[in-house]
């Protein structure tokens, strides 16, 4: 009789990765990051059970985007947000939130990667971001995050 796998917490091993986003596309970085905080590269990965690594991405000012028309794809992407009161939806462009808060630009691409659940908000904590090149999570000895293919 084969018995089915079923990580326990003390089995799961979590590993930190750095990533340059520097010259790096929005959506398949974004994918990339959400496959590794996910747990799917790694050949234990069970459905439903926190198996990911931490994820620490450095240069978030510095990712592009593409598109058709690239010129204007900065200005004509908008992200919405809603106070909840009457008359409170704000809006802003690609390259105004590149320019602010350009860790909220990759937050909001990977989270929309990601189960929108309990286990995708749990999972979304293991993620760090960083406008600049620094991060104070030398101590984890994070390793690079490899390109597969």
């Amino acid at each position: 009789m084969y018995k089915t796998y079923y990580p326990k917490a003390g089995d799961i091993d979590r590993k930190w990765f750095v990533v340059d986003a520097n010259g790096e596309n929005l959506g398949r970085l974004a994918s990339r990051i959400a496959k590794v905080l996910l747990g799917k590269h790694k050949p234990t990965f069970t459905p439903g059970v926190e198996m990911g690594d931490y994820v620490v991405v450095i240069n978030a000012e510095r990712v592009t985007v593409t598109g058709t028309k690239t010129t204007s794809k900065k200005d004509s992407k908008v992200y919405y947000r809603h106070s909840g009161y009457p008359g409170g939806l704000k809006s802003i462009t690609l390259r105004e939130q590149l320019r602010k808060h350009p860790d909220r630009v990759l937050h909001s691409a990977i989270w929309g990667m990601l189960p929108h659940n309990r286990m995708g908000r749990s999972t979304l904590k293991r993620l760090k971001i960083y406008a600049g090149p620094d991060h104070p999570h030398g101590l984890q000895k994070p390793e690079p995050l490899v390109e597969e293919g």
